[in-house]
């Protein structure tokens, strides 16, 4: 899961990036791609933390 978060700050800081150099196009695409992998990990590390309560009950 770790992975997902590392992918997805490397996506907004080439986001950034491209919004100062002004590919605006590549940023938008860069910044829904770290959007959707963020989202992704929140997702995946709540399961998880539930799973993991779970089976300690």
């Amino acid at each position: 899961m770790g992975n997902l978060l590392h992918y997805a700050i490397v996506f907004l800081v080439v986001a950034l990036v491209a919004a100062l150099v002004g590919f605006g196009g590549v940023a938008g695409f860069a910044m829904d791609a770290a959007r959707l992998l963020f989202w992704v990990f929140i997702v995946l590390f709540v399961i998880s933390l539930v799973a993991g309560l779970v089976r300690r009950a």
